[in-house]
């Protein structure tokens, strides 16, 4: 795409676009259904791309400003005490607590970033769109709601890609190297939190279609939705080119954010295998006392008991909770593996909140405490998350041990 006024795509804007497109490598423009579209690539820990937002708005004056924000990171980027609203109870009961973990997990890494490079993270979506006020634009948000991403993500990746996941993001934590003068040059010229979706897609190549593709698709959708006639789009570096290609093939006229925006249903192969694993076990056990004795099949019970119940106990105190949390942990492993609709995090977690209530303190410091490994470990929100996860991955553990534990026992 050329960015000076010799493309005649061009010829139609106004000196100061033009300007504007000559100056800035970053920004491009496309039309659209008698819409003018400018797209400005941005990263996300840069004062340079803050700076840059700024003289562009002033320059181009669009009628609206689409910026990559979703409801949640906008409530995170200008409601500093959002935290304070969260009900732990409810996100336990929901089902939440392994996106919310994930979600802290990601931000945690862009801010230990941000701190090194000495700008706040998503500070040029803040600038987009106070510059917009500024300039009498509208401003929108236009990416998906990040939970959402997640748990489509959650849902695609599978049994075993969920294991990997957790331990990817779980590592992440531990990984507090300082960067190099060349690492924060690189990072201070690209859209960081794509870089680690992307990251993230090379490693799980079944999640790139929901972290990657999906987000460029609803972006495009929304931009060329976007009211007015001049837009201009604040979007991470990494979704350019892909809202770019389906901008100017016309293939963001056939994308749907009802679609977009649904958490496919578990695969009936899925629901089945849920069902099935406890069909399995009890009827190893049964097939053990009609064929054996009821002292195998007592074993087996027995076996079943350790093999869940060590294993989660033992995930669930690498979290350092409270001593009847990790007891709760060996109790309620090997009765929910055997309950498709109960998990074993989610008793362990309701525990650890019951014992050790999240005060206020813990609610207002969640942001701050999220960068630190120290600081995940000590605020009473993120242990009962972890909690939560390693109470479910021990159990999963625990079972896929247990079963051939005790087939071994039949003759």
């Amino acid at each position: 795409m050329e960015h000076t006024s010799d493309n005649p795509e061009n010829q139609q804007l106004s000196e100061a676009q033009q300007d504007a497109l000559r100056q800035y490598s970053d920004l491009e423009v496309l039309t659209y259904q008698g819409k003018t579209l400018f797209l400005l690539g941005t990263a996300h820990v840069s004062q340079q791309s803050v700076d840059t937002v700024r003289a562009v708005i002033a320059a181009i004056k669009p009628d609206t400003v689409a910026v990559e924000l979703c409801p949640s990171r906008y409530r995170a980027l200008f409601e500093e005490d959002h935290w304070q609203n969260m009900n732990i109870f409810q996100v336990l009961r929901e089902g939440k607590a392994t996106v919310l973990l994930a979600n802290l997990i990601l931000s945690s890494f862009q801010k230990r970033m941000g701190a090194q490079l000495g700008v706040k993270p998503g500070q040029e979506m803040v600038e987009a769109i106070r510059s917009a006020q500024d300039n009498d634009a509208r401003y929108i948000l236009a990416d998906r709601e990040v939970q959402l991403t997640l748990k489509r993500a959650w849902g695609s990746a599978g049994i075993w890609g969920r294991m990997k996941l957790i331990s990817t993001l779980i590592a992440s934590l531990f990984a507090q190297e300082e960067l190099t003068e060349r690492d924060l040059e690189k990072m201070r010229n690209q859209d960081m939190l794509s870089e680690m979706l992307e990251e993230f897609a090379r490693h799980f190549p079944r999640l790139k279609t929901t972290l990657i593709d999906e987000r460029d698709q609803y972006l495009a959708k929304k931009v060329v939705e976007a009211p007015g006639s001049v837009i201009l789009a604040v979007v991470g570096a990494g979704h350019r080119q892909g809202m770019r290609r389906l901008i100017e093939s016309q293939q963001v006229e056939e994308l749907s954010l009802s679609q977009l925006n649904t958490v496919p249903k578990p695969s009936p192969v899925w629901k089945s295998i849920k069902y099935l694993i406890p069909a399995i076990v009890i009827g190893i056990i049964a097939y053990g006392f009609f064929s054996s004795s009821a002292e195998v099949s007592w074993t087996m019970i027995q076996l079943w008991v350790l093999a869940n119940g060590v294993l989660a106990a033992l995930f669930v105190s690498f979290a350092l909770p409270h001593p009847i949390t990790i007891l709760t942990a060996f109790v309620a492993a090997p009765l929910t593996s055997l309950n498709p609709t109960i998990a074993a995090g989610w008793v362990a977690g309701l525990m650890e909140a019951w014992l050790r209530k999240p005060k206020v303190s813990d609610l207002m410091n969640l942001s701050q405490d999220a960068i630190s490994l120290k600081g995940f470990w000590k605020n009473r929100i993120t242990k009962i998350l972890l909690v939560v996860v390693f109470a479910n991955v021990g159990s999963s553990i625990g079972t896929f041990v247990g079963i051939p534990l005790i087939a071994s026992l039949l003759r």
